[in-house]
């Protein structure tokens, strides 16, 4: 609109940043410096096993492929803090990765170190600190991280008691636990005695064990069930986040209850802690938002392959067990012919059964891809038999808009030449479909 001079101007509005895009220096200090605590505690632990000759080569490349996955929630419960600072992930994260290091101070190797240095009683808080803390972790952090992921927030006012009665029950499991007398169990010879153990109420202390024993099992049941729920109920993004979360941990179930126990003492550890990073790491991605609709295509290319190498390996075995067969009988070792023969059958079936196997995953998991397939074929048999250039014309942005979705489609034909018997150049003209 024209403005008539003389007449005053609006006043001009500075617009300031939002708050929340704000990044303070003083936040990103703050993450980095609780991991660097975390990173310094399980350092300290472990050169204090070293220099003690508390631990040998094969607790040692245990006790680290089991720190690692931790030291990741660590990393990613920093980066989160410092680029999400309201996020409540992040702080679940970082403390995961806190209380597994305390849990550590407290372990056997430890306490066996100082018992053998003669060190007072007074030292066996350490391991009920070491053991509180790994119960913690289990029992209320991980459970409060399932509840509020991925928006750091409970799905609803209605989810509020579980989140209440969860920290309600932790609390007095922990605290009995502190104050209960006895020894506390550390797989060794001579347990040390709980120094903070209360013998007067020790009946009470554990009649609270028990009691909230039997019902933080129902409680991390209900945290579970809300990823449930939200995911029903999430659209965008949020579905994107959960996807991410659910698929690695899923693929984690698969790799330790298949793998890790069959690969032996040496590589165990090596897969569960890869497997076990995994799930942080996720965690950042789906946070930070981080290549997020990529999700959808690794576990189309995670089912695809792995239901292809589970056909392509029940054929191999059962073209060499046929063959065994009909050669004789079956030995200890299958002559090489017949597993040349098996290899031969399952390579020739590879590329015909990848195909089959991502038709079908398509059509369950991905409706909207096998969907816009199955309207190009159609189109394309049509195509063969029309032969209006209007109808076609309009059956062709109609498939554009099915598969493409754009916002707006239009098609221009190609002027006839001179002395054609189609229409004339000058009636040549774009036909349109908008929406």
């Amino acid at each position: 609109m024209d403005r008539t001079i003389g007449e005053p101007s609006p006043p001009s509005v500075v617009k300031s940043p939002r708050r929340d895009r704000l990044r303070p220096r003083s936040t990103s200090w703050l993450a980095w410096g609780l991991w660097l605590l975390v990173v310094l505690g399980e350092g300290l632990v472990i050169g204090f096993l070293l220099a003690n000759d508390g631990l040998s080569t094969r607790e040692l490349t245990v006790g680290v492929a089991f720190w690692v996955p931790f030291l990741a929630f660590a990393t990613v419960g920093a980066v989160i803090l410092a680029r999400r600072p309201g996020n409540r992930i992040g702080w679940l994260c970082w403390a995961i990765g806190f209380n597994i290091t305390v849990a550590f101070w407290g372990g056997k190797q430890v306490w066996v170190v100082l018992a053998n240095q003669g060190q007072s009683s007074a030292w066996a808080l350490l391991p009920q600190l070491g053991t509180m803390a790994y119960l913690g972790t289990l029992l209320g952090l991980v459970p409060f991280l399932v509840l509020l992921f991925p928006t750091g927030r409970l799905l609803s006012r209605r989810w509020r008691p579980v989140a209440w009665a969860l920290g309600l029950v932790l609390g007095l499991y922990l605290t009995a636990l502190l104050l209960t007398p006895g020894p506390i169990d550390l797989g060794v010879r001579d347990n040390p005695e709980n120094p903070l153990g209360v013998e007067a109420a020790e009946g009470l202390l554990r009649l609270v064990q028990t009691s909230t024993g039997v019902v933080a099992p129902a409680l991390v049941l209900a945290a579970l069930a809300s990823v449930v729920v939200r995911f029903r109920r999430a659209r965008g993004e949020e579905r994107q986040q959960l996807k991410w979360f659910t698929f690695v941990v899923a693929a984690d179930l698969v790799l330790f209850l298949g793998v890790a126990e069959r690969v032996g003492p040496v590589l165990g550890p090596l897969v569960f802690s890869v497997g076990l990073s995994l799930i942080p790491i996720a965690i950042g991605v789906a946070v930070l938002k981080y290549r997020l609709y990529d999700i959808d295509r690794i576990i189309n290319r995670t089912l695809v392959y792995g239901l292809l190498t589970a056909l392509l390996a029940a054929v191999y075995a059962g073209v060499v067990l046929v063959l065994v067969q009909l050669s004789g009988g079956i030995g200890t070792t299958p002559p090489s012919w017949a597993v040349a023969g098996a290899t031969l059958a399952a390579a020739a079936l590879f590329q015909p059964a990848r195909r089959r196997i991502q038709a079908v995953v398509d059509r369950r998991f991905n409706r909207r891809k096998y969907d816009a397939a199955e309207t190009i074929d159609t189109f394309g048999a049509r195509l063969r038999d029309q032969i209006d250039l209007d109808t076609l014309s309009a059956e062709l942005l109609a498939v554009v808009d099915q598969t493409m979705e754009p916002t707006r489609a239009s098609l221009w034909l190609r002027p006839s030449p001179h002395g054609s018997s189609s229409t004339p150049r000058s009636e040549a003209r774009p036909a349109t479909w908008a929406y």
